[in-house]
C-alpha cells in the first residue's frame, strides 16, 4: 500500500481529481487574499478550510469524495466571511448537515487508517459480520459528527466570547446545529459504501491482487474501504 506522503503527491487520476486539486489550490490562495483584506479571524478559519481540502488527498479518498468535502469546506470558510450565516435564514442549517456530515465520514476513514477501529468491510463465511461492520461504521460516523459538532459549537461560543462578539450564538441555534450535523453524520454513514469505494488504496489493492496471478483469490473491498465490497473471485 502506498504512504500517505506516496499518496499525497501521486499525479491526478482523471476529471474529477483535477478539479479537487484546483479547489485545493484555489483554498491556499484564498489564506493569501484574506490575509491582505481581512483579520486575523478570517485567516485562521481560510486555514482550517485549507487543511480540509488537504486532508481527503493525504487519505486518498475517492474524487468525488474529495472534491465533495473541498468544496463544502471552502464554501463554509468564504461564507463565514462574508457573514452568510447570519445574514441568509437557514444557512447555518444546511452547511451543518453537509459539512458536519462529510467531515464525519472523512474521521471514520481516518481512524480505519490508523487502525483505532478494526475494518467495518471484513466479513465471515455467512455475511454477517459484514451486516454487523455496516451497522457498526453508521454508528461511529453519527458519533464522529455529533463529537464535531460538539466541538464546533464550543468554537462559535469561544470565538463570540473572547473574540468577536458579532459571532451569534444562543441555545436553539445551537441544538439545530447539532442536529442538523447528526442527521447529516447519518446519512454520509449510509452512504459509506459509495463515498470510499474507489478511493486510491483500494485501486492500489485492485492492482496489486490482479498482478499477483489470475488464478489468485482476491479480496474486492481493497482491504481498506469502509463497510464495503463483496469479495470478487479471479478466474482464468
Amino acid at each position: 500500500m502506498p504512504t500517505v506522503a506516496e499518496t499525497f503527491l501521486r499525479r491526478p487520476h482523471g476529471v474529477l481529481e483535477y478539479v479537487a486539486d484546483a479547489v485545493r489550490v484555489v483554498a491556499a490562495l484564498s489564506v493569501v487574499v484574506v490575509g491582505v483584506g481581512w483579520g486575523v479571524v478570517e485567516i485562521a478559519v481560510l486555514m482550517l478550510a485549507l487543511l480540509g481540502t488537504l486532508v481527503p488527498r493525504m487519505l486518498g479518498l475517492r474524487a468525488t469524495f474529495d472534491l465533495m468535502v473541498g468544496v463544502a469546506a471552502l464554501g463554509a470558510a468564504w461564507s463565514s466571511v462574508f457573514e452568510l450565516y447570519t445574514r441568509v435564514t437557514g444557512y447555518d442549517t444546511v452547511v451543518h448537515f453537509v459539512l458536519n456530515g462529510l467531515l464525519a465520514a472523512v474521521f471514520v476513514v481516518l481512524a480505519h487508517r490508523a487502525g483505532w477501529i478494526v475494518s467495518p468491510g471484513r466479513r465471515d463465511g455467512r455475511g454477517g459480520a459484514g451486516r454487523s461492520a455496516r451497522v457498526g461504521s453508521v454508528l461511529l460516523t453519527v458519533a464522529f459528527g455529533l463529537a464535531a459538532g460538539t466541538l464546533w459549537e464550543m468554537g462559535e461560543w469561544a470565538g463570540h466570547t473572547l473574540v468577536d462578539s458579532a459571532i451569534f450564538v444562543g441555545y436553539d441555534d445551537t441544538i439545530g446545529d447539532l442536529a442538523a450535523g447528526g442527521l447529516g453524520s447519518l446519512l454520509a454513514g449510509l452512504a459509506l459504501p459509495f463515498l470510499v469505494g474507489g478511493d486510491v488504496r483500494c485501486r492500489a489493492a485492485r492492482a496489486s491482487s490482479s498482478g499477483a496471478g489470475a488464478g489468485a483469490g482476491a479480496d474486492g473491498h481493497g482491504g481498506d474501504a469502509v463497510g464495503h465490497g463483496r469479495p470478487r473471485v479471479h478466474h482464468r
